[in-house]
């Protein structure tokens, strides 16, 4: 069973899905804490809700993001996989470089297409016709690491940002804990930018 920190910026939906992954028994991984950046999102009630130790690191009380990651790399302890679901921050190049290959993050669009923050936004403005998520180990980029698991959702001519995110949280909700139990299996092999996946 490994050990996993969460971290999160708001609602904490993929966080519930992997949640409820472990508790189905689907995820052999137990989550150690849950960190956020803001104080009073939903991700600290879910967490709270499932005995789950929770801690919100602040970002507005650092001044500097060298003090901010320290602080959350004293949180998070000794775990074997940090995960990233909705968390909002982009990580230093010093603090992915203390946890090499160890960091996994969920973005809302097929990457390499539509990195950043505003995924579905540009996803709908470019016309595109296929959308998705894509999990990804971090890198010192922004969404650039290795690619694990994907999955695609069609995109509807009567599309919004709203109803194109549901139907893809809805994905992600079920390839995220799919691509922590590979993790938890020791079945990710990454050689550059290519991650294999092996059988049992």
């Amino acid at each position: 069973m490994i050990k996993l920190a969460v971290l999160c910026s708001g609602r904490g939906t993929d966080l519930q899905s992997i949640i409820d992954a472990i508790q189905a028994g689907k995820l052999d991984a137990k989550i150690s804490i849950v960190l956020t950046d803001k104080p009073g999102v939903k991700a600290l009630e879910r967490a709270e809700k499932s005995g789950i130790k929770n801690i919100c690191v602040n970002r507005k009380n650092f001044e500097e993001r060298a003090d901010f990651e320290r602080k959350l790399s004293e949180e998070i302890g000794e775990v074997d996989l940090i995960v990233l679901a909705g968390f909002m921050r982009i990580l230093s190049p010093d603090f992915v470089r203390k946890y090499p290959g160890k960091i996994m993050n969920i973005h809302p669009s097929l990457l390499p297409a539509f990195p950043g923050a505003h995924a579905h936004r540009d996803t709908l403005a470019y016309g595109a016709k296929i959308s998705g998520c894509t999990v990804h180990f971090v890198d010192e980029g922004t969404d650039t690491g290795p690619i694990i698991l994907q999955a695609a959702v069609e995109v509807k001519d009567d599309d919004t940002e709203e109803t194109l995110s549901a139907r893809i949280l809805e994905r992600e909700h079920v390839i995220y804990p799919q691509a922590i139990q590979l993790f938890a299996e020791g079945r990710l092999k990454v050689e550059g930018r290519k991650v294999t996946i092996l059988s049992k």
